[in-house]
Parts: C-alpha cells; sequence; structure tokens
C-alpha cells in the first residue's frame, strides 16, 4: 500500500511527511491562508524537496512561503531550516528566543547533535546545517504574534521537553502546533479514531515540573486539535493529556528506581529501558491496539533509546543540583 505524502485538513492545514527514517514518523505542518503560507517544523535538508512537491501540487510557488516556524530547534523539527531558507526567499524564520542564535550560529546544535547520534548517523541523516541570516529571523517571546496574510498565530513558551520550545496557536482553527510537548502519536497505533500518545523526554532539557504545566497551558485554550510533530492531528486531547500527565510521571517513577548503586551507567541504561518499553506496551495493548508485539516494538524502539538518555540526564542534572 502506498502512503500519500501529504495529509489534507480543515482550514488550510496539511500535513507533509518528512520521510524521516520511516515513513508517518514526523511531519511538517503546511499553513495556507488566501494564497500565503507558514511551515511549522522542516523535517531535515532532505525534506524539502518533498516539500516544494506539496506545493506545486496546491497550485503554490516558493515565493509565497512567508514564514518558516519552528517549533525548537532539535534537528528532527529544524534540520531543514537552512535549506528551507535557501529555497523560499521571501521566508522568515520565527523562532523561540533561546533558540535563534544556534540558527544563526548552528556550530553548538551541530556539535550536541553529533554527540547524542554519533558524526557518521548525523551526517548520514541531517548533512549539513548552514547558518541562517540574521536579519531573516524573528525571535518569537511568550504571547507574540504573527499574520500570515490576515491570520493570526500566538507562540506560547513552553518548556518540558526543551527550554527553547513553542507551541502555537491558530484560532481559526481552534488547534495547537505542539512540535514535541503534546508527545508523539503515530497513526498506526490509532484504534477505532482513538489515538494513542506518549511522552517524549529524550535528552537534553526534559523537565517533568514544566512539561505538566505546559501541558495545563495549552489546555487552558481548549483546543479541539493538536498538531503534533510526530504524526499529524490529533483530537480528544482533555483524554490525552490526563494520559500523558500519567505517563509523564510513570517515566519519571522509572528513572527514579533505577537510580540505584546496584547499577552501573550501562545497566541504568537497560534497566530504564526495559521498564518503558514494558509500559508502553502494556498501555498500547490497553488501548487496543493489536498489531504484532515486534511491529509495536519497531515503531517505538527508538522513542525508547531516546526517552531513555533523556531521563538518564535528567538524573545526573538533579544529582549535580542537589550536590
Amino acid at each position: 500500500m502506498t502512503i500519500s505524502l501529504v495529509t489534507d485538513y480543515e482550514h488550510g492545514i496539511s500535513a507533509i511527511d518528512a520521510q524521516f527514517h520511516r515513513p508517518r514518523r514526523a511531519a511538517i505542518h503546511l499553513i495556507v491562508e488566501n494564497g500565503k503560507m507558514a511551515l511549522v517544523d522542516t523535517g531535515t535538508s532532505s525534506s524539502i524537496a518533498g516539500v516544494i512537491n506539496a506545493i506545486e501540487e496546491k497550485n503554490l510557488s516558493a515565493e509565497d512561503v512567508a514564514y518558516i516556524i519552528l517549533t525548537h530547534i532539535h534537528l528532527d523539527h529544524a534540520g531543514g531550516a537552512s535549506e528551507c531558507m535557501r529555497r523560499f526567499p521571501n521566508a522568515r524564520l520565527v523562532v523561540h528566543p533561546r533558540g535563534a542564535r544556534h540558527m544563526a550560529d548552528p556550530e553548538k546544535l551541530v556539535a550536541g547533535a553529533i554527540a547524542v547520534y554519533g558524526k557518521a548517523e548525523f551526517e548520514r541523516v541531517y548533512g549539513e546545517i548552514h547558518p541562517i541570516d540574521k536579519q531573516r529571523i524573528i525571535e518569537a517571546p511568550d504571547q507574540s504574534r504573527i499574520e500570515l496574510n490576515g491570520r493570526t498565530l500566538l507562540f506560547i513558551d513552553t518548556p518540558g521537553h526543551a527550554r527553547h520550545h513553542n507551541c502555537i496557536y491558530d484560532e481559526q482553527s481552534n488547534a495547537f502546533f505542539t512540535g514535541d510537548t503534546f508527545g508523539v502519536s503515530y497513526r498506526e497505533f490509532d484504534v477505532n479514531g482513538m489515538e494513542f500518545v506518549f511522552p517524549t523526554t529524550t535528552p537534553i532539557q526534559f523537565d517533568p515540573s514544566a512539561a505538566h504545566t505546559s501541558l495545563d497551558r495549552i489546555m487552558g485554550f481548549n483546543p479541539k486539535y493538536a498538531f503534533v510533530t510526530h504524526y499529524g492531528r490529533i483530537g480528544h486531547l482533555h483524554r490525552h493529556a490526563e494520559a500523558m500527565h500519567t505517563l509523564i510521571d510513570a517515566h519519571v517513577k522509572i528513572a527514579r528506581s533505577a537510580k540505584t548503586g546496584m547499577h552501573s551507567n550501562r545497566g541504568r541504561f537497560e534497566t530504564i529501558s526495559s521498564a518503558l518499553q514494558s509500559l508502553l506496551l502494556q498501555c498500547i495493548r490497553e488501548h487496543g491496539c493489536r498489531l504484532p508485539e515486534t511491529e509495536i516494538i519497531a515503531l517505538i524502539s527508538s522513542d525508547i533509546k531516546l526517552n531513555t538518555q533523556g531521563l538518564e540526564h535528567w538524573l545526573d542534572q538533579v544529582d549535580q543540583i542537589r550536590a
């Protein structure tokens, strides 16, 4: 079965498959308002050809892209930003103030990603990351707004996954573009229209208290939908917010229970990773998903690895603060 690279929703919103590792793992969201466009997140540099094809299929042009909006600067969300700025000559880059300097000078951002993924894997997946002209960057602090051809997009500061994370509220659709703040929700786990959502605690700035606060702040708008980068539109947000709060606490409990003198660093990683896999498998089964266990594990294995790394880093940071 061929999976379409573009999913169209109401209010001029589409999800374009970034083709990041596998189909429907990462979405680039396109907002069209009377012929002008904004992209929310970019995938990697190799994702942009697919974006251009999707734009052309809508009888629009690269010159009509007004904004490239980054929810945050992790490279599965921002790795294609410099390529976007090269290919979309009239676009401005909109990013959290904590992330702006790293878009203008990505040296530290690249070094951090190499530390997580390794140099060979980084180069294979992300290619080259280029500096972006400061004159084309708009910093979006909390409560700032931009206008897309008269359509207002509101930015709210939502740390927890990262300190440089914004979520973007679109009043027209009563929806948020949530990056990673509202978790991960793969369409393969949908059961009778109900989605399954789980947190992402990837390195290096996971903060459970802030994550809870950011979820509550999003829900304070009573939105109808969230557009998550991983992947696409989800509804039933009150149910999912409650589940996210529970699962964030469960992740923290697993990490803390593994923090004993009985484990080496390697043993700690394996302990947390195994517990997270068991937790998510149980939750996915309770959700009603009937995919084979091997297929479920294949879909979430990368997230489990990154979540474990993030929880370990969080444990180490907590220890440093207490010391």
